[in-house]
């Protein structure tokens, strides 16, 4: 195939794909962070980091979809212009045909394998670290006035009645019981400032009152204060707080088969690695094969000399159903059976298989479809 007319399919499939993709990965990602996210963890500050979180799965998850797609609207149109039936004329082989495609796709497939084997791994915690943040009020901002807040496994009780601006509230009640000094506190205070530090949060309480009873004691103590200070263990200003586990999602790729479940841990946590195995080294590789089968498909079953045909939609929408079955079978069919992952393993290679098969089939007549354009130019002459 010409070098020009070889660039010029490969821009037109390439940023087909780009468009494709960021319309399936927008509204998706946005849909799945307003379904999660509170609405006060947009004052919390913690859209980016669930942002980035989310966003490296999306795009490698979606990005053999999108090529896929590509490849067949591209070569549709072709088909439905007469294009096709040009260049068998001009003494192409149907393997050349497929040359643009190929190399679309096959920078797909690296750049597939880069961010579900480094990219995600790396930023997929951020949104457990979110989840963990919200599910345990770490965030001072996210608090509700109005509301009573368990923190510390249940040794401080916090509430407050409104927030005068970001970090400062008024009418705050703490009651909190200390094991070590063996006493309870109820602590009430005009002013709260909420003041990030490196490590955590401190509560710097203005003109209050705290009262003090033992444990087992019947009297109360009772002092004043122009201003306390209580250190509490939330989001600090050097990140969001670390969760106490590590998933097999955040593992990169030195850790990922080193760290492979021991029967010890249960076979759930098998299931997971595996499941997560699948998406990691499976899905990438789609790019090539929804390629191949949507050129095979589109050549083999619609009019390569420029009339319509339904057969062209058809393929396009099956290109997304084989994909989303991909899909299913890693993340569900794959941690019910882990035994499963050789059918998936099976299906694309029978893809792969189908498709070749079908592109073969076409370049094997390949010496009548050069001949048939210049017949009909005959007839018409």
């Amino acid at each position: 195939m010409p070098r020009l007319l070889t660039l010029y399919l490969v821009q037109r499939i390439a940023v087909l794909a780009l468009l494709i993709e960021a319309g399936l990965c927008i509204p998706v990602v946005l849909a799945s962070l307003f379904h999660q996210l509170p609405a006060a963890a947009m004052r919390g500050g913690l859209f980016l980091p669930a942002l980035y979180g989310t966003l490296p799965t999306v795009l490698y998850v979606a990005l053999p979809m999108a090529v896929g797609i590509a490849v067949a609207l591209e070569f549709s149109r072709m088909s439905s212009e007469g294009m096709v039936a040009v260049l068998y004329s001009l003494r192409l082989s149907v393997w050349s045909l497929c040359v643009p495609a190929c190399l679309v796709a096959s920078v797909a497939v690296v750049f597939g394998y880069w961010i579900s084997t480094v990219v995600a791994p790396a930023n997929v915690g951020k949104m457990h670290d979110v989840i963990y943040v919200i599910q345990n009020s770490l965030n001072h901002r996210m608090l509700e006035p109005g509301r009573f807040y368990h923190l510390d496994n249940g040794y401080r009780t916090l509430y407050f009645e409104r927030w005068r601006s970001v970090d400062v509230a008024t009418g705050m009640y703490i009651r909190q019981f200390s094991p070590e000094k063996n006493e309870e506190q109820i602590i009430n205070a005009a002013v709260t400032e909420f003041r990030r530090n490196e490590t955590g949060v401190v509560m710097i309480l203005s003109n209050g009152s705290i009262q003090t009873r033992a444990e087992n004691g019947a009297t109360m103590q009772s002092a004043n204060f122009d201003e306390y200070v209580i250190p509490i263990n939330m989001q600090g200003a050097s990140g969001l707080p670390k969760r106490d586990w590590r998933g097999a999602f955040e593992l990169t790729f030195s850790e990922f088969f080193p760290g492979r479940p021991g029967p010890d841990l249960g076979p759930r946590r098998y299931a997971e690695w595996m499941s997560e195995g699948t998406k990691r080294f499976a899905i990438p590789i789609l790019a090539l094969a929804h390629s191949l089968l949507a050129i095979g498909l589109i050549l083999n079953f619609c009019s390569a000399t420029g009339r319509a045909s339904a057969a062209g939609t058809v393929i396009i929408a099956l290109i997304p159903i084989i994909h989303i079955a991909f899909m299913v079978g890693a993340e569900s069919l794959v941690r019910q059976n882990t035994q499963l992952v050789w059918l998936i393993a099976s299906a694309i290679v029978a893809e792969f298989m189908i498709a070749l098969l079908l592109i073969e089939r076409q370049n094997a007549s390949f010496p009548l479809l050069r001949t048939r354009p210049r017949q009909l130019a005959g007839r018409e002459g």
